[in-house]
């Protein structure tokens, strides 16, 4: 059985500093083929499955002053292809921009709640009365990456329909692949894998059963990131300080 692998970078890359935490090191030099070898091997019940084909979609970071993210992350790149780690990088585009919207909290399910006026910051009305449902709205700088849920979905898709694999794995938590996920289900079965802490999002659900059957549901582990990791050195590329 022939398993692609289709991977929503930076969903995989934020999902994963929630797991393990932020500022701490040993699961970014990731081995993207290995780990997913291994979960298919230990959570898909598919018969004799090979993973031909992983598919890594992300972009590029753009430089900033006293910043070495974007180095970081040409030389991941480049340890990923010459580790043979994945078959194919498809770009999307990294943008920046300001977003004003009302400032919030999140709930015990990482839902927004808006924030009202409270000590110690409350609003008076113009005759200084307090103003208790006041909302506060914000402006702040937003680096967002763009592509990489219609990459992910556009591979998966060609891959299905032109018979290049048997069974195919997601890696992402993004609700905007509903319709494609769906869609491959009818025609082979699917692993979906969330990369974040969080619950999966509803609109990925579904039944074992339904299309092609054999799917499955799996979130990933503090454990699944730390044990599969490149070589170091691998050919001339080093991990980077603080990975």
């Amino acid at each position: 059985m022939n398993v692609g692998v289709y991977v929503d970078g930076y969903n995989l890359y934020y999902g994963a500093r929630a797991i393990c935490g932020r500022g701490t090191p040993g699961w970014r030099w990731l081995d993207i083929r290995a780990m997913f070898t291994s979960v298919v091997a230990g959570r898909s019940g598919w018969v004799a499955p090979q993973v031909t084909r992983v598919v890594f979609c992300t972009a590029r970071v753009k430089p900033e002053p006293g910043s070495t993210t974007q180095r970081d992350q040409d030389v991941y790149l480049k340890a990923l292809r010459v580790a043979g780690s994945v078959d194919h990088i498809e770009y999307g585009s990294y943008v920046a921009r300001v977003k004003t919207a009302p400032l919030a909290v999140e709930d015990r399910r990482h839902r927004p709640v808006l924030t009202t006026s409270a000590w110690p910051v409350m609003v008076r009305d113009a005759q200084g009365q307090p103003v208790a449902d006041a909302h506060f709205m914000v402006s702040v700088a937003r680096r967002e990456e763009k592509g990489s849920d219609v990459n992910v979905a556009s591979h998966l898709l060609l891959d299905a329909c032109d018979g290049r694999i048997d069974a195919a794995v997601v890696v992402s938590n993004d609700s905007d692949l509903e319709l494609p996920l769906r869609a491959a289900r009818q025609r082979i079965p699917v692993g979906l894998v969330n990369p974040t802490p969080r619950y999966r999002a509803g609109a990925l659900g579904g039944t074992s059963t339904e299309g092609a059957g054999g799917h499955w549901w799996y979130r990933l582990t503090d454990g699944d990131l730390r044990q599969h990791q490149l070589p170091d050195p691998i050919a001339r590329l080093r991990r980077p300080g603080g990975w």
